[in-house]
């Protein structure tokens, strides 16, 4: 338990994801714009870990025009060939493809349904999910939700939207509250 008294889960340990933990980590999400930045950061992280990728997301803003779903569709051969010189960002070739590949299907989507958040929330039946783990071994890499999730996204055209990574999503945007019962935020969010 930190200085502050606070039960948190087990993983929020560094300042950063401390941070990260009591601020958003399970909060709903329903801003189209912060839906696409977590799914492009979700992708990023594949093989990595969270904390990497929290850190470099101020250069993922920069990078990628705010999460600007439009304007990241539009990148061209030579912008993505850009990125991949970009130290603050990870410079991963398909990565790199995978965002501006998925914000083409995004805007296909938000055309289909109205908002990307009207589609995405269809998963959790439209309202967060509100598991009560006791401890992490408890909370799995992925659900049939999540499962669903990303044979979807996949038919729609999305990569890097495998069922763990759209687990992550589902946990970050609040469509999942997997804190687990001793945290003081499973109550909150």
């Amino acid at each position: 338990m930190p200085a502050s008294g606070k039960r948190r889960c087990e993983w929020a340990v560094s300042d950063l994801m401390i941070r990260y933990h009591d601020r958003e980590w399970g909060v709903p999400v329903h801003s189209d714009r912060r839906l696409f930045e977590f799914l492009l950061l979700e992708g990023a992280q594949a093989g990595l870990s969270w904390e990497t990728v929290l850190k470099k997301r101020p250069a993922y803003r920069k990078a990628f025009d705010h999460f600007d779903a439009k304007k990241v569709a539009r990148y061209t051969a030579g912008r993505a060939k850009q990125l991949l010189t970009n130290p603050g960002i990870i410079r991963n070739r398909l990565k790199i493809k995978a965002a501006i590949q998925n914000a083409g299907a995004f805007l296909v989507v938000q055309q289909e349904f109205g908002t990307f958040d009207r589609y995405i929330w269809r998963f959790a039946g439209g309202k967060p999910i509100r598991n009560r783990r006791r401890s992490p071994k408890e909370i799995p890499a992925r659900t049939s939700e999540s499962d669903a999730m990303s044979r979807d996204l996949k038919k729609r055209g999305f990569s890097f939207v495998g069922s763990t990574i759209c687990h992550a999503f589902m946990q970050a945007v609040g469509m999942v509250n997997d804190h687990t019962v001793a945290c003081f935020r499973h109550r909150k969010v």
